[in-house]
This record gives C-alpha cells, sequence and structure tokens, in this order.
C-alpha cells in the first residue's frame, strides 16, 4: 500500500476510538518513517484538540547519539511538535547491537507513558519492517504466531501501541516526505551490514526476492486464522470442565495431537491460570510433554501450575 493523499485523509479520519482531547505519543527516531508519522499525527491532533508528545530516545551507543537526539528535537520543534528525550536506565548494560537497543528504547518509551498517564504510542513500523522480521523470525525457526510479524495495533503494560503504517510501503513514505517537505536523518547503522537486519534489507533490495518473501508473507497471513481456529477446536475437544482455579481435560486426546498442537493446547491452559503476563518458554513445554508421554508420569509443575494425572484425567491447579 502507498502513502499518498488519500490514505493520509482517511487515516486521520479512521483515528477514532479516543479520548476527548487525547494525549498521545509517537516514537521518533528521526528517520523517515517516524517523521512522516509525526507530521501526519501533529494535524489529527489539532482537530481533536489534544496534546501531541515526540519521544526521542537517545541509546547512548554511538558517541554522536546525544547530538542526533537534539537535531530529530529541533527538527520536530519546526513542525511545532514537542518533544521529549528520553536515556536508558543507568542500570541497563548498553550493548552494541540492535535487539538490545530496541528492548530499551521500548522500555523507556513504555515507562515515560506510563509516568505521564498517556494511553496511546505510535510507532513508525511500515510493510518493509514487517518483511524484515518475518525473515528473521523465519530464520530463527519461529511458530506461525510469530511469523505474523508486527501487529498494527498491540497492548503492552495497558498501554495501545498503535503502527498505522505497517501496511504502507517505505518508497512511498520517501515521496511522500519528498512531497510536504519533511525533513529527516539516517541512522548510520542502517548501512552497517554487521547487523542481521542490514543483511537482511540489503537481500530485499533485490525486487525478485522482494516479490518472492511478500507473496510468502501474504499467503501466511492469510492461514493464521484458520490455524487459531483449528487450534482452539482441538482445544475445545480435549476440554471436560473448567474453573477458575482447576481445568481437566481428556489425557487420551490430548496424547494424540501432534507435539506443537499439544504445546498451543497447553499454552491456553496456562493463560488461563496464571496471573502472569509473561509466556511460558517453548522448551519447557516440551519437557512437560515429553514427561507426558512416559507411562510412570503422575505430575509435574509447569510455571507454577501443578499438572496431574488421574485416569484418563489430565487436571490442571493452581497452587
Amino acid at each position: 500500500m502507498s502513502l499518498n493523499d488519500n490514505i493520509y485523509h482517511s487515516f486521520l479520519k479512521n483515528l477514532q476510538h479516543f479520548e476527548t482531547r487525547p494525549h498521545v505519543a509517537v516514537a521518533v527516531s528521526g528517520g523517515p518513517d517516524s517523521m512522516a508519522l509525526a507530521f501526519i499525527l501533529s494535524k489529527w491532533i489539532k482537530l481533536k484538540k489534544g496534546k501531541l508528545t515526540g519521544l526521542i530516545f537517545d541509546h547512548g551507543i554511538r558517541i554522536n547519539s546525544k547530538d542526533e537526539a537534539f537535531t530529530v528535537k529541533n527538527m520536530l520543534r519546526e513542525i511545532n511538535i514537542d518533544s521529549t528525550i528520553i536515556k536508558p536506565s543507568k542500570k541497563k548494560i548498553i550493548k552494541k547491537n540492535m535487539a538490545n537497543a530496541r528492548n530499551n528504547r521500548f522500555e523507556g518509551i513504555i515507562k515515560f507513558c506510563k509516568k505521564k498517564n498517556i494511553l496511546h504510542v505510535f510507532l513508525g513500523h511500515h510493510f518493509d519492517d514487517n518483511l524484515e522480521t518475518f525473515i528473521i523470525r523465519k530464520i530463527n525457526g519461529s511458530n506461525l504466531d510469530g511469523l505474523a510479524s508486527i501487529k498494527n495495533i498491540a497492548y503492552f503494560s495497558n498501554i495501545q501501541i498503535l503502527r498505522p503504517f505497517i501496511d504502507i510501503d517505505k518508497s512511498s513514505i520517501l515521496k511522500f516526505n519528498k512531497k510536504n517537505n519533511i525533513k529527516f536523518i539516517n541512522d548510520p547503522t542502517n548501512k552497517d551490514i554487521n547487523y542481521t537486519r542490514v543483511k537482511v534489507r540489503e537481500f530485499l533490495q533485490n525486487k525478485k526476492n522482494k516479490l518472492e518473501v511478500k507473496n510468502d508473507f501474504l499467503y501466511l497471513k492469510k492461514q493464521i486464522p484458520d490455524y487459531k481456529k483449528m487450534i482452539w477446536q482441538t482445544f475445545i475437544e480435549c476440554l471436560i470442565c473448567a474453573s477458575s482455579h482447576k481445568i481437566k481435560i481428556s489425557f487420551r486426546k490430548l496424547i494424540k495431537l501432534d507435539d506443537l498442537i499439544i504445546e498451543k493446547n497447553v499454552l491456553c491452559l496456562l493463560k488461563f491460570l496464571r496471573k502472569k503476563k509473561n509466556q511460558t518458554k517453548s522448551s519447557k513445554i516440551l519437557i512437560f510433554i515429553e514427561a507426558l508421554k512416559k507411562p510412570s508420569f503422575k505430575t509435574f509443575n509447569l510455571s507454577g501450575i501443578n499438572i496431574s494425572k488421574n485416569s484418563d484425567l489430565l487436571i490442571f491447579s493452581k497452587k
């Protein structure tokens, strides 16, 4: 999808589910994507009579990162957007890799928003970012949920994360910026081939490669709803009874399923019974599945949930 005047006006019109005079934040790296998003949001926030805060993260990895942060702050000031520069916690170990920088940035943004009671954060991820993420996760052996890659709307720590550009092509964002005279800077790490994402980005510069990856990604996304429906159906078929603290399922029906399906069923059970939001690691569930297949299986503790077998009943219960 291309970012053009029609999409631009449609975007402004469709941003409806917000409180009266909302205070929203936009994460701005200074790149073309986040600057285009900040530009559009500055128009929308005037219509809503709300407040927009630009969040600039100074990761401190590069020597000139502080100067870059103030450059971005000045660019935002030129389009009448107030901004704040955030730095990582001193307790955080600063490693010179993209993953650590992204995690620190996201954590810093969420922490600031919670402190300022900001309920909505906009991020400038676009379609090309999603293709890169798709390839990286595929190389790492991610499951179907992971291969769905970046979502347009997500929730973290009671804050809504919005990525309205997730279906927008990078090339059209650059054209939009040129047409609207939107200034931006280029991150030098985007050309450093020591980073995996940069290597993937170079691979996608080839039009044939990009088309093949795009078709693969879009096909998979169409299959995910059916995949989730199938998982839920198998879960219901195994379920015998459930309460707020205990769930009983058929051992005989569960054990006949493929290990991957069993794993997804177990995840459903754990999410229902556990208060903690962090997901149990796949490796731990696979250890449980191997134990479950043994004739001697009686009990198991998985992420604080007791699992016991009584004839054909497999009972999941809180401590």
